[in-house]
């Protein structure tokens, strides 16, 4: 799936992306540190992996990473 970045803390490597129907969607450093990226800059495009979670949640960033054409 695709998204915006929105927010980046490079000290805790958190953030949130926005969906592309404007909807922020918050994800932690295990995420971040998942895709392999070293900074992420507001505005650029990346991709995002998902899970759901059990309790009927919202699903859950696992992978944030650059998008690539």
């Amino acid at each position: 799936m695709q998204a915006t970045a929105y927010t980046y803390d490079s000290e805790t490597r958190s953030g949130s992306v926005l969906l592309d129907d404007g909807t922020p969607v918050p994800f932690d450093a295990a995420a971040f540190d998942a895709g392999g990226l070293r900074l992420l800059r507001s505005g650029q495009r990346v991709r995002i992996e998902t899970a759901d979670d059990d309790g009927g949640e919202a699903p859950h960033i696992t992978l944030v990473t650059l998008q690539t054409f």
